[in-house]
């Protein structure tokens, strides 16, 4: 199995990753090896520059390392230690079981991890199901025979939820989940926060961004470098999760770097934008691979510049849940009508926060406000996960700084009832800086790519297939709508809207590769940058021509 394993392998050298980016380019224009290929498609020059800059393209990010252990194929497979069925579920509809439910991850926590079996059936939840302990993974018997059941909202269990920015907005519109993974002292803090109405923030840092001590000092470094020099390596450790802060200066020179830097970003006002600063200090939870004198080594490379007046660091961070998963199941809210835009209730689906390596496997959510939330999470996995019913605001999240997480194999469903008046439909949100997220093999029947302002920079999307129905949201407040460095690669987009998908005229330093032909119709933007974007627009229109066809699974293949 791939894991951590694969850390000592984090600098790839220059011929290697020419020789495999070759076999790659070549290969993938049949999906076959190289020796193989046929003139089926055609392989953008962006792709050919990207393998010999591959970790500072200008406007290709590298995600080759997204996901739970930086990629890995499988998931682990641990013992089974509990059934919940033996702690007082029973599966006929009507008992609620989540007490049971929550009892049994306990005892699945309390013995050091392990597998939790649900049976098939369907087993009535009237409160939600938490897994807040490291290397417990919930596994049901599969999507299409395991179902529970949810009857309650995260209001009713946990109370109203208002918005740290004031207003009458529910929080429960973009947080929480009635599967809620996230380390349990965490999970009581925010609980106590809301049933006190002191909205907290939701990250690595505390309700309130302060419970975090300097590690060390990180020098000056270049984006996509693996190894940095610390002051002081003393409190380091190979495998340990560290957190790289990394704060702005009073002419707001980071964000002009996520922006891509140049006029644009640097004639940009930015001083009014006050959630968007709310997000600053960047944080971005990392694992160390080596340690060697004061030479750190990541398993990730750098995300961005480190210069001296951001004032680098690592630092520590609430403790993170990981190695922790749901599998082999299926969520169904009790029905009830979608709810005004921004006041929903919480019928939540799966949610992962302040969670590292952690994941979600073959899991259905239905009926839901809102479907699979990543928040304050990093380097997880989606995979094989769908949402359906009556209709959700946001099938997808990404937010509150989620960085390396990887959703693969994904389908948003049609709607199973019209959608009531005064409701909003995003698709797959991305906000609130979070970066180098990916989002490959999807079916989105309804939605749309919804980057939520709050600056989000270096994902991708790729390889999907979208209605293009939905309409981005966010406040003027949060900033631009695109950071640098997004890239939509290989996108059928069955509409044929332009809004969202063809970005080489909205989002700096970008790259669309391989769309459909569109036309601009309905939610239309204009650039938040004046001045030249340095974007890239190639093989459009095109569908399914592009080579390879999937972004980040060439990129994987770059460093074996």
């Amino acid at each position: 199995m791939e894991g951590r394993t694969e850390m000592g392998n984090a600098h790839l050298t220059r011929r290697a990753l020419l020789g495999g980016a070759t076999a790659v380019a070549l290969g993938a224009v049949t999906g076959t090896t190289a020796a193989a290929a046929t003139p089926t498609g055609e392989v953008p020059a962006l792709w050919r520059e990207f393998t010999r800059t591959p970790f500072t393209h200008p406007q290709i990010p590298y995600v080759g390392r997204a996901g739970f252990r930086t990629g890995a194929t499988r998931f682990p497979r641990h013992p089974v230690v509990a059934d919940v069925t033996d702690f007082g579920a029973v599966p006929d509809g009507t008992t609620d079981c989540a007490p049971a439910i929550n009892r049994a991850v306990a005892a699945a926590g309390r013995a050091g991890g392990g597998t939790v079996l649900i049976p098939p059936g369907v087993f009535r939840i009237d409160g939600l199901v938490r897994i807040g302990y490291d290397d417990v993974v919930l596994r049901g018997a599969g999507s299409s025979r395991t179902t529970l059941y949810a009857t309650r909202s995260l209001t009713e269990l946990i109370g109203v939820y208002g918005s740290r920015y004031g207003g009458t907005k529910s929080a429960w519109s973009w947080a929480g989940g009635l599967i809620w993974l996230a380390p349990a002292a965490r999970w009581d803090s925010l609980a106590a926060a809301v049933k006190a109405q002191a909205w907290p923030f939701e990250g690595w840092t505390g309700n309130k961004r302060d419970e975090w001590t300097t590690l060390t000092a990180v020098a000056p470094a270049r984006q996509g470098d693996w190894t940095v020099t610390v002051a002081d390596a003393s409190r380091l450790r190979p495998g340990g999760l560290v957190l790289l802060r990394i704060a702005d200066d009073a002419a707001h020179t980071l964000l002009q770097h996520m922006s891509g830097g140049g006029p644009g970003p640097a004639a940009y006002y930015w001083g009014d934008k006050t959630k968007l600063l709310s997000y600053i200090p960047y944080e971005w939870p990392v694992r160390i691979a080596h340690v060697h004198g004061h030479e750190v080594t990541l398993e990730r490379p750098l995300p961005l510049d480190l210069r001296p007046e951001w004032n680098p660091q690592f630092t520590t961070h609430v403790r993170e849940l990981t190695g922790a998963g749901v599998e082999g199941l299926t969520l169904e809210a009790v029905q009830t009508p979608q709810s005004p835009h921004l006041l929903d209730k919480g019928y939540n689906g799966v949610v992962l926060q302040c969670a590292y390596d952690c994941w979600a496997d073959d899991v259905t959510v239905r009926n839901v406000d809102n479907g699979f939330g990543l928040v304050a999470a990093s380097a997880c996995t989606l995979r094989r996960t769908r949402v359906g019913g009556r209709g959700a605001h946001h099938p997808y999240f990404c937010r509150e700084g989620s960085h390396d997480n990887l959703i693969e194999d994904f389908t948003i469903e049609q709607r199973t009832v019209p959608a009531p008046a005064d409701t909003q439909l995003h698709g797959i949100n991305v906000e609130g800086l979070s970066s180098y997220n990916v989002w490959s093999r999807g079916e989105m029947q309804m939605g749309t790519f919804d980057s939520h302002r709050g600056l989000p920079f270096a994902n991708v999307r790729t390889d999907i297939t979208v209605g293009n129905n939905g309409r981005h949201g966010g406040d003027a407040n949060a900033g631009p709508l695109f950071g640098a460095r997004f890239t939509h690669w290989n996108i059928r987009v069955t509409n044929h809207r332009a809004g969202l998908m063809k970005i080489d005229g909205v989002a700096p330093h970008s790259a669309t590769v391989g769309l459909d032909e569109c036309t601009e119709f309905d939610q239309t933007d204009v650039p938040d940058f004046t001045g030249d974007l340095h974007s890239r627009l190639e093989l459009y229109p095109t569908t399914n021509t592009v080579r390879p066809r999937n972004l980040y699974e060439a990129q994987r293949a770059l460093r074996r």
